[in-house]
């Protein structure tokens, strides 16, 4: 047998410095935008040690221009993972961009002694989950939906791009509706959908005739459904990056802000705030495990005689109010995380990469990131990103076991996808048994580094198909790491038509527990999503609910996707449906089956 758990480490990525460095605001009219500036040479040094990290103080964001203590007691997560002390982590510096190996999180070089399965489907991403196989894991990749580009721009006033910089797109279950927020010549636009694929633009009364929603320069922008809000006037919110009104004068740099909206409609907005300052490409999630907002944040830091520098990595403030948690001063955001070496350079440029931004969300039992890697900045194109998975279980620390673009670019200039494509806010929405992804491409314009005409594609995976755990004709098997579990109805993702699943129930010392047994088991021969699994003798696992149980899963020709215990017959997974889907109710899967009848 082979012990996956040695085998595959995941990845925190962390920064290396720069003699010069750009600024660039991405922007699809005729114009863009630059500014270069000269930072500390190589002779100068680079201390990446600011005040703010040092002695026994963290800066989370839990303040008013002021720091919080560090916390000295240990927190437990839903899934047995034990935060270190104190959190967030501090990082006295970057390791060196490119040429550092990624950290292993710790959540997988230490495993909790029992983990619990009681949030969400259980993907196989990494080998938190899994104590031995035999079986291989392989990562899949999204594919471009037929139907892309899904959002053009057609309208007067959206010029050259009806496209995401991150910005939005959910399902809001209040009137069944797929819901687009997107970046036009200048403001903010919005659309709507019954499917996800044929968008309207609706005539509002924002800018009367037109379905601009907010107006005004920006860059980067985040549009967040926030169903745990309670006060129905903020259940929308949106965090624009816009102009600061020049450089900050500490720093030289971090000329950006951001401006908070709420909105109960997503259609009319009410300004809440601005955050501390940024540099432009700065995005904000919801960690629903943990319950706080956390701001991603591109970020100046201090190098050494009060000089300041950045390379395009993120910084990190999290906190349980949104509004508190943007009030940082500079230096507060914490260091956070940035490529490593094994982020491939393109051959044709021979550029070391950087971390352009992280979106994130929490889709089932994990947090998924969505990293768009800068790959450089041709003279004769526009810049070539793509966007790359990873996956965090604490909401810090990240696995990125696969550097392959999850959505690539075309280089075939005039594509739709040519260059520079990002990420969605919201990540992706959960479809019947597909996640739908949304991601913005530019075209180009031949001959310039210009990004032409900017549109909105989709593609597509199949539910949960982040990774699968596969078997050919020979049989193989996968034991877990002891679970626990107050469900009582196990479920599988499988995709195994021509083949057999069973499972099998073991105890602590990996005896099998009657009557959950390999030979009892009705063998499942199926290609399904959300597949139940069953024992003659037996309804259901409830006389193991409670109890340190490890899973044996046996399979032949077929791949395993994920498995989940669950009280619901339906196969609900009580985990986060990332922006929600047809037939949810809200940030979490309590309908199962139910939500497959209801796909477009």
């Amino acid at each position: 047998m082979i012990r996956l758990s040695a085998l595959i480490a995941g990845a925190v990525a962390l920064g290396s410095l720069s003699r010069s460095l750009w600024i660039h605001e991405d922007d699809c009219t005729t114009e863009t935008r630059r500014t270069q500036r000269r930072v500390l040479s190589d002779a100068e040094g680079s201390s990446l040690c600011p005040p703010c990290l040092s002695g026994d103080r963290v800066l989370t964001g839990t303040h008013l221009g002021e720091a919080q203590e560090n916390p000295t007691a240990r927190t437990t997560l839903y899934n047995g993972i034990e935060l270190p002390s104190p959190w967030p982590p501090r990082l006295s510096d970057f390791p060196t961009s490119v040429q550092k190996d990624p950290p292993t999180p710790p959540y997988l070089q230490s495993p909790p002694a029992v983990i619990t399965i009681d949030v969400g489907r259980q993907l196989f991403v990494d080998d938190f989950l899994v104590a031995e196989t035999t079986l291989r894991r392989t990562h899949h990749l999204a594919k471009y939906h037929p139907s892309t580009p899904v959002l053009k721009p057609d309208k007067p006033w959206e010029g050259d791009g009806a496209y995401v910089f991150s910005d939005g797109v959910w399902f809001d279950p209040k009137d069944q509706l797929f819901k687009i927020w997107y970046k036009n010549g200048g403001g903010t636009c919005y659309a709507t959908s019954r499917d996800g694929i044929v968008w309207e633009k609706p005539a509002l009364d924002v800018k009367p005739g037109t379905n601009i929603v907010q107006r005004g320069g920006r860059d980067s922008s985040t549009v967040w459904l926030d169903h745990e809000e309670k006060d129905p006037s903020r259940r929308f919110k949106m965090f624009r990056v816009v102009g600061a009104g020049g450089a900050c004068p500490i720093t030289g740099w971090n000329n950006w802000a951001m401006a908070l909206h709420f909105s109960g409609d997503g259609i009319h907005w009410v300004d809440a705030g601005k955050s501390g300052r940024v540099i432009d490409r700065s995005t904000v999630f919801w960690n629903p495990f943990r319950k706080v907002w956390v701001y991603s944040i591109r970020h100046a830091y201090p190098w050494s005689k009060g000089t300041y520098g950045f390379e395009r990595r993120r910084s990190y403030v999290e906190n349980p109010d949104v509004l508190a948690g943007a009030k940082w001063d500079v230096g507060e955001p914490l260091p956070w995380i940035d490529v490593d070496r094994l982020d491939p350079m393109r051959e044709d440029l021979k550029i070391r990469p950087q971390l352009y931004n992280l979106d994130c969300v929490a889709y089932e039992s994990l947090i998924l990131g969505f990293f768009t890697i800068w790959r450089g900045q041709p003279k004769d194109r526009h810049k070539p990103n793509t966007v790359v998975l990873g996956y965090s279980r604490d909401g810090w620390h990240w696995s990125r076991p696969d550097r392959r673009p999850f959505c690539n670019v075309s280089d075939k200039q005039g594509d739709w996808n040519a260059n520079n494509v990002q990420s969605a806010g919201g990540g992706c929405l959960v479809v019947g048994d597909q996640l739908y992804f949304y991601v913005s491409g530019r075209a180009g314009q031949p001959g310039n580094s210009m990004a032409g005409i900017c549109t909105t594609g989709l593609a597509t995976l199949r539910r949960d198909g982040f990774a699968s755990m596969d078997a050919e004709e020979k049989e193989g098997t996968l034991t877990t790491r002891p679970l626990r579990f107050g469900g009582k109805h196990l479920f599988v993702n499988v995709e195994a038509p021509a083949g057999e699943l069973k499972v099998e129930g073991l105890d602590e010392r990996g005896e099998v527990v009657a009557p959950f047994s390999r030979s009892r088991c009705i063998p499942v021969q199926a290609d399904r999503t959300l597949q139940q699994v069953r024992w003659e003798g037996s309804t259901d696992l409830s006389s193991l609910a409670g109890k340190p149980v490890r899973l044996r899963f046996h399979l032949r020709n077929g791949k395993l996707y994920s498995f989940w215990v669950t009280p619901d017959e339906s196969g609900a997974s009580r985990g986060y449906v990332a922006a929600g889907g047809p037939g949810f109710t809200g940030p979490t899967d309590t309908v199962g089956a139910a939500a497959l009848k209801k796909t477009p």
